[in-house]
């Protein structure tokens, strides 16, 4: 399991025209899952970003994680994380889970990212043609690769 994670001041996404989901201050995290994946990564991938101490304290210093500040935050499935780019030109995703796979863990992993920050996860739509507008706050921008826990 992939994370592009983003600390965001403010974030949106909008499906059709129509925006889908809206935030301020917090993350925008962008998830992309293979099959290799399992519900342990789920639960220690939540835990991490949860707790990613990435916002300013009173001295400005990167100390308090999105609990911390009672951020909010978006959840967008991407399986282009895992486009393979060794040959050619054009990306290969056969690392990416196929949807039968995928929407069980990516429904899997907002629930539990619900349950780590004790609220409503704010997502876009799985498979859709989605629109994902953001201002990154810093920058800051944080991957994270579940199969290297570093």
């Amino acid at each position: 399991m992939k994370a592009v994670i983003q600390r965001v001041s403010q974030a949106s996404v909008t499906i059709n025209k129509e925006i889908v989901a809206q935030i301020q201050k917090g993350l925008l995290v962008l998830i992309g899952i293979e099959d290799a994946d399992k519900y342990e990564d789920i639960e220690w991938l939540t835990a991490k970003i949860a707790n990613l101490r990435i916002f300013g304290d009173e001295n400005n210093v990167m100390n308090l994680s999105l609990k911390d500040i009672d951020g909010e935050i978006i959840v967008v499935s991407q399986f282009t994380l895992h486009a393979a780019t060794k040959k050619g030109n054009r990306p290969s995703y056969i690392k990416a889970a196929k949807p039968e796979i995928a929407i069980p863990m990516y429904e899997s992993f907002v629930k539990q990212m619900e349950t780590e920050l004790g609220k409503k996860v704010q997502t876009g739509q799985f498979g859709a043609d989605m629109k994902v507008s953001f201002v990154n706050d810093g920058p800051v921008t944080i991957i994270i690769d579940t199969k290297n826990k570093e």
